[in-house]
């Protein structure tokens, strides 16, 4: 096929030529991306009718997030689902008129293929054009409506109502949320930490849990090489697609961290290490910067990196096998059916149903043989064809990986962490800021696509997270540079929130504000985060006030449905809290103390800031109330400050600690 990027080319194209546009948005390591190009875009009788009929784009959705975004709402609105690969045939004028997602070459299951369905169109839009046009057009007015929304005023009760919503949706038998499809939304588990401790709700925690447990011991959890699959397809997080994202892995991160601050379970900080040790070994670049994802195909075949023939398994481990085969759920007709047939294949994708320490009592072999057997295994493994890496490196997917890090690298106090984070936020400072713009994608030394709202709210919550971890005064300037920035570019000053794209785009029919929370969060609800955290740091109250003129702009869609916007509702209970201003007064050698004190706590509205007796005199610039705060005799000093007043400064370990243990 004949294809064409996002240019004004190929519209111009169709324009000239009187030719609808058929546009194809995926992304890299997409199953249903490669069997469509595989079956259709390849074979030659297909790309002959296309080409005829069409003038055909392709769009990467990671490299493109803003176009995906669009026409994923447009998909949405026509058919009432959406996902990839993304499907929409529209005017020269990006007007939009069918949608759909995967299409096969011949109809099948009662989806029509594109060799019937490209004449209807082809004959539709000779014959009855102008239907077509006012039909896309009323779908555009129809979703710009709804982007507007309805007031509707906020109270703490939305809280109360999203913990309903999850608890309704909760799996009680297998965990996670809902009854077929698991997906892994990390940051409902944020929401539901914060809840639980605040609320003294003990089934919030609980749900976490459970959950997180269940799924390091499922199939969507590799056991061999760590780190996340896409999602289950089952709802017992047994059978999962298995591509892996680099934001699934950096918002897991998030919720192991925080789920060991508040239990101290080392099942969690052992899946911390293991996930950073994947993406240290797989998906980070040389550059400092992490790669998007790993296919979930290889070998031409969906999981065939991943999955095993008991034979096999017994082949490579002998007489120990049988104790392997059992711990993993390793059966001879295998867990997957071949399409066609129906008939189970023999492949098995290794999960869990007790962890292994508990395996092991009682049996004569230990948790350190099941391990090495693990490793026999996986080095087995890399003696397969190895699933494709998408080698796009993407500020806003980077910029969680720096999160994550900098949260993890200051609750472990573990400088291997931090190191990685810091890599990864120089390599973005460095080379995605060019002419005074931050740009979205780096493939293969070149950039390109400037940064749209995710690109700089996630960036910003990785700077103010960085700075809470290592303390460095130019990591907190650079966020509020970048958020003046994005006040520039992106913010709506007529209605309140932030466009996804830059302002003076004229790209796409119409620009929007998204604040749903999907696979990962929403660029305005990281925003609303990160401006009650700079509103916390620097005291400044023109923070506040967006932060309130944020809320009332998304007050209508998020009281419509809590449930899916787990991330804007953590950024709301922070903002409600009055969160606690933490600062302390001192070299690094003389705060240590007072800092392993807080690494003990989960403390998610307070913010740490360090006036370091080193560089103190550059933090009242920008932290102004830090200004008249010294150490007291000679000693490393704690100030906190609570409801816009500061209490009286602590200078002892255990006056600190017993304040903390008050409040």
């Amino acid at each position: 096929m004949e294809w064409y990027p996002w240019c004004e080319e190929a519209f111009e194209k169709a324009k000239k030529e009187e030719k609808p546009i058929f546009l194809s948005i995926g992304y890299s390591s997409c199953h249903w991306c490669h069997v469509m190009k595989r079956e259709s875009f390849e074979d030659e009788e297909v790309a002959d009718l296309m080409n005829e009929a069409f003038v055909a784009i392709k769009v990467d959705k990671e490299e493109r997030p803003e176009i995906n975004s669009v026409y994923m709402d447009v998909a949405r609105s026509m058919t009432g689902r959406g996902g990839w690969p993304l499907t929409i045939l529209m005017t020269p004028e990006k007007i939009p008129f069918y949608a759909a997602t995967y299409i096969p070459k011949y109809g099948k299951r009662g989806i029509s293929g594109l060799m019937e369905l490209v004449p209807k169109i082809k004959e539709l839009w000779e014959k009855d054009r102008e239907r077509l046009v006012e039909r896309g057009k009323l779908v555009i007015e129809n979703i710009e409506r709804e982007e507007l929304g309805t007031d509707k005023h906020i109270e703490e009760s939305i809280l109360d109502e999203g913990f309903d919503y999850l608890s309704r949706a909760y799996d009680d038998e297998y965990s996670g949320f809902g009854n077929t499809q698991k997906f892994p939304s990390p940051q409902n588990f944020l929401f539901l930490l914060r809840y639980g401790e605040e609320e003294d709700e003990d089934k919030a925690i609980e749900m976490v849990q459970k959950t997180l447990k269940e799924m390091r011991k499922g199939g969507i959890y590799d056991h061999l090489g760590y780190g996340f699959h896409r999602y289950s397809t089952d709802r017992e997080w047994i059978l999962p697609h298995f591509e892996k994202m680099l934001y699934d892995q950096g918002m897991m991160l998030l919720a192991y961290t925080e789920a060991w601050e508040i239990t101290e379970d080392e099942f969690y900080s052992e899946i911390v290490d293991e996930i950073i040790d994947y993406l240290d070994r797989n998906l980070r670049s040389e550059t400092g910067g992490f790669f998007s994802s790993e296919d979930a195909e290889s070998s031409g075949k969906e999981g065939a990196y991943y999955t095993w023939k008991k034979e096999e398994i017994e082949d490579i481990l002998g007489d120990k096998s049988d104790v392997f085969v059992e711990m993993f759920n390793v059966k001879e007709e295998g867990k997957f059916r071949d399409e066609a047939s129906n008939k189970k294949t023999g492949e098995n994708v290794l999960y869990l149903e007790d962890d292994i320490q508990n395996f092991t009592k009682g049996r004569s072999v230990s948790f350190d043989d099941i391990k090495d057997m693990e490793e026999k295994l996986f080095e087995e493994r890399l003696k397969r064809e190895r699933p494709n890496v998408d080698n796009k490196i993407l500020t806003d997917w980077n910029s969680l990986m720096v999160t994550a890090l900098s949260r993890a690298g200051f609750v472990f106090d573990e400088d291997r962490y931090l190191d990685i984070a810091e890599e990864t936020s120089s390599f973005i400072l460095d080379e995605m800021i060019k002419d005074g713009d931050l740009y979205h994608a780096y493939i293969d030394g070149v950039v390109s696509v400037k940064g749209g709202l995710d690109d700089h709210s996630f960036l910003i919550w990785g700077l103010l997270n960085l700075y809470q971890a290592t303390f460095k005064v130019e990591y907190l300037k650079k966020a509020i540079d970048l958020t003046e920035m994005m006040f520039k570019n992106f913010w709506d000053e007529e209605n309140g929130g932030f466009f996804i794209s830059r302002k003076d785009a004229d790209e796409l029919p119409f620009n929007k504000k998204e604040v749903y929370d999907g696979a990962y969060p929403s660029g305005n609800s990281i925003a609303l985060m990160n401006l009650v955290l700079l509103n916390q740091i620097t005291g400044e109250k023109q923070y506040g006030e967006k932060v309130e003129k944020m809320i009332e702009a998304f007050s209508g869609k998020v009281s419509n449905n809590p449930g899916q916007f787990t991330m804007f509702l953590t950024a709301l209970q922070s903002w409600w809290a009055n969160g606690r201003e933490i600062v302390l007064v001192g070299n690094k050698s003389e705060i240590e103390d007072l800092i392993d004190i807080l690494r003990e706590r989960f403390l998610p509205h307070s913010v740490l800031i360090v006036k370091d007796e080193d560089h103190k005199e550059e933090l009242p610039d920008i932290v102004k109330f830090t200004s008249s705060m010294e150490k007291i005799d000679g000693k490393a000093t704690a100030y906190v400050c609570e409801n816009f007043t500061c209490k009286e400064p602590i200078t002892k370990i255990e006056k600190f600690k017993e304040f903390l243990e008050k409040s």
